[in-house]
């Protein structure tokens, strides 16, 4: 056990919870060579993915895929089985491959985040607005009969047996959240002079040790990064998606957290999180680049294959925020004729921009595959 991070005392019932202590680690941090060299490459690399967001074309084409992939992959990592198509299948109102009730938790997470994202341009982020979060998260889906927008009233704990004396890890008791969450909130507007990264390492170890809710603890922890990263201005565009590091480092992601309990090892947290800040911001600045490569190829192809309409080109640029389309929906947003929308979308077909996904005579749906493929890379199932 470590005095540095808290203790495990034994609960009136028998088990042990665990009973965090508040921010900042006492003894602080051992900023030592390592760390500062990781910190400075998580920065850097950083820097870059959001500069990038100033050469694309439209920036805001763009966001809505990357928050889908962060939504995919952070449900992931607790065990839906979803993919970036099924999800978009769902919102195109088609009958999607996968579990209905999953894909819903992938969309509301994809709301959560587009919903938090706004109110930080009018309320600074706080419990009120974590609790905001939540609530939009579960809405419809699981843990929606689990006090959606509020903190836990009874006990939970983390593990795969149905009995608290199986867990893995018992967080707290429900009497005290309150309490840690308000120092937790005291903490995140402490300006103690550490770097909003290593910050917001500490922050999200401390959220899920606390774990306020009793559904979605995981989900709205690592919301919280992104939400963090845009209220400190450290990032202008939620393109870091964190999640695909966690994903792929699963088992170890949840050992640190524990090490940090047990044994209060902070600094080996914080270097496990620098090094995913470092590695997503750098997947993510190629793939941006990866999308403007694509973009000039499928303009190309317009050309090439004298697609000359202005409507061809504008229809390029809605795919890439809408990789899934129906031809009613073309004529609508390009303001055509439907006979001039399907014949659009005939030409794209046929040049290997657009596939036919339903194998309908009506109402058929395409794909703008490429792109979708790039952006899923990494949210594959299996």
């Amino acid at each position: 056990m470590s005095e540095r991070t808290g203790d495990f005392i034994t609960q009136p019932n028998g088990f042990k919870a665990f009973i965090p202590k508040p921010l900042p680690p006492k003894p602080k941090l051992n900023l030592d060579s390592e760390l500062i060299l990781l910190l400075s490459n998580a920065n850097r690399n950083l820097a870059r993915l959001d500069g990038i967001t100033t050469v694309l074309p439209n920036p805001d084409l763009f966001i809505a895929m990357y928050v889908k992939k962060e939504a995919l992959l952070s449900s992931q990592i607790e065990g839906t089985q979803v993919s970036l198509e099924g999800v978009l299948e769902f919102e195109e109102g088609l009958f999607p491959r996968e579990e209905v009730n999953e894909v819903r938790e992938v969309v509301n997470y994809v709301k959560a985040m587009n919903y938090g994202l706004e109110r930080l341009n009018s309320l600074p982020l706080s419990l009120r607005l974590i609790k905001e979060i939540h609530a939009v998260l579960v809405e419809g889906a699981r843990g929606k009969n689990k006090q959606p927008g509020e903190f836990r009233t009874s006990q939970n704990w983390i593990g795969t047996g149905s009995s608290i004396n199986d867990a893995v890890y018992i967080p707290p008791p429900p009497n005290t959240v309150i309490e840690h969450m308000g120092e937790l909130e005291k903490y995140i507007y402490n300006a103690n002079g550490l770097d909003p990264l290593i910050k917001i390492a500490l922050i999200h170890a401390q959220f899920e040790t606390i774990h306020p809710f009793l559904d979605g603890n995981g989900r709205v922890g690592r919301l919280l990064i992104t939400f963090f990263l845009v209220w400190k201005k450290i990032i202008s565009k939620p393109l870091l998606y964190l999640s695909f590091y966690l994903k792929k480092n699963r088992q170890k992601y949840y050992d640190l957290l524990m090490d940090v309990r047990k044994n209060g090892s902070w600094e080996i947290w914080v270097k496990f999180f620098l090094e995913g800040v470092a590695e997503t911001s750098w997947e993510a600045a190629n793939t941006a680049k990866e999308i403007l490569m694509l973009r000039e190829t499928c303009l190309h192809k317009i050309y090439e294959n004298e697609i000359n309409s202005i409507h061809a080109i504008r229809l390029i640029d809605w795919l890439f925020e809408n990789p899934l389309i129906k031809s009613k929906d073309i004529a609508s947003v390009l303001k055509v004729s439907k006979d001039t929308a399907i014949n659009l979308i005939s030409r794209l077909e046929s040049i290997g921009i657009l596939k036919e996904i339903t194998g309908k005579k009506r109402f058929k749906a395409y794909l703008f595959q490429e792109y979708v493929n790039l952006i899923a890379r990494g949210t594959e199932l299996g």
